[in-house]
């Protein structure tokens, strides 16, 4: 049985790590599409400052003051939802946090810690979403954000590359297991590429300079546009930015090559030139509701990514493309 599809404005919507970035950019676009939102992050004051925003612009949301790490507020956001809208048809799995440094040398506590919030907290958000779906009427989508880091990970990043391994992973059998009861649960995994958003200001630096996301980088909307897709349409998996998936296939294709060119080539472009930041958000919310990085808005436009949420429509114009081609040869090859 598939989830029911509805439109955006039939929708309401549930965004963790609403406060900022990729989360914030899909809180907006949600709301501004007719959806309700419910949006969870740490951050109590950016939340509600966020809140009266949409509500200015007509939009309607709930406001839920919640760690992902913690399974009691995952399901009080789950709760909220309900008593607020009624339910929810769509739960977004976005909430994260990084570590900047060698897996040898980070602290234990600190690697837990980046499990804890972007592994456990989908794991908690995943079932708090399908024990919903499988009790309301049409079921509906679960969403989860991984990485192009999902697939081939980085230097620096070492941490936050296992736990999007593993994101990954449990989203699969998720997928495969909901499918084996035919309950109406749509599980769809997205995967940024670098997005533009204060992720390096957000994560914890131990490499001795303020890091950044290797480039080039695409405008968190790009992703905020592809989640929403999947919001409407089925979809299992989409890649943001066609970076990322240059790089997985190379990876997959020659993997000790690709090995020795990121194990050399990411280090110094990790280390930026910008102050360093000197706050982050491991341990707590601290969000001030920024979309995007500060010194970059992020490209407007990936071909890739359209191309793949509409896959058949791309397929047609390619062969309407290569069979107009095709006439032309053949009319130049008559004249000769």
């Amino acid at each position: 049985m598939e989830a029911v599809r509805k439109h955006l404005r039939e929708q309401v919507v549930v965004v963790t790590g609403a406060s900022s970035g990729i989360g914030l950019a899909t809180a907006r676009a949600a709301a501004r599409r007719g959806a309700a939102v419910v949006l969870a992050a740490r951050s109590a004051d950016t939340l509600e400052r966020i809140a009266r925003g949409i509500e200015a612009e007509g939009g309607r949301c709930a406001v839920v003051v919640a760690d992902v790490g913690t399974q009691a507020d995952v399901e009080r956001i789950a709760q909220v939802a309900v008593e607020r809208f009624g339910g929810f048809d769509t739960w977004v799995n976005n909430a994260g946090t990084a570590v900047y440094d060698t897996l040898t040398d980070m602290p234990i506590a600190e690697h837990r810690q980046t499990f804890e919030t972007n592994y456990w907290g989908t794991v908690y958000g995943s079932l708090a979403a399908v024990a919903h779906f499988r009790r309301r009427p049409g079921g509906g989508t679960l969403i989860n954000v991984g990485s192009v880091n999902g697939d081939v990970a980085v230097p620096y990043l070492s941490a936050y590359g296992a736990t999007k391994h593993a994101v990954k992973g449990f989203t699969d059998a998720l997928r495969m297991e909901l499918l084996h009861e035919r309950a109406p649960v749509q599980v769809t995994l997205i995967k940024p590429s670098g997005i533009a958003t204060p992720f390096p200001q957000h994560a914890r630096s131990r490499i001795g300079a303020e890091p950044r996301v290797v480039p080039p980088l695409y405008a968190p909307e790009l992703v905020a546009d592809a989640i929403l897709h999947a919001a409407t349409h089925h979809v299992r998996d989409l890649t943001v930015g066609a970076a990322g998936r240059i790089v997985a296939a190379a990876a997959s294709l020659a993997p000790n090559l690709m090995d020795r060119v990121l194990a050399f080539a990411v280090p110094p472009v990790t280390r930026s030139s910008h102050p360093l930041t000197t706050t982050d958000n491991l341990d707590g919310g601290n969000s001030s509701g920024e979309v995007h990085y500060p010194y970059f808005r992020g490209l407007p436009f990936s071909l890739h990514t359209a191309t793949m949420k509409r896959p058949l429509a791309s397929a047609l114009i390619a062969l309407g493309i290569a069979a107009a081609v095709a006439r032309r040869i053949e009319r130049r090859r008559r004249r000769r």
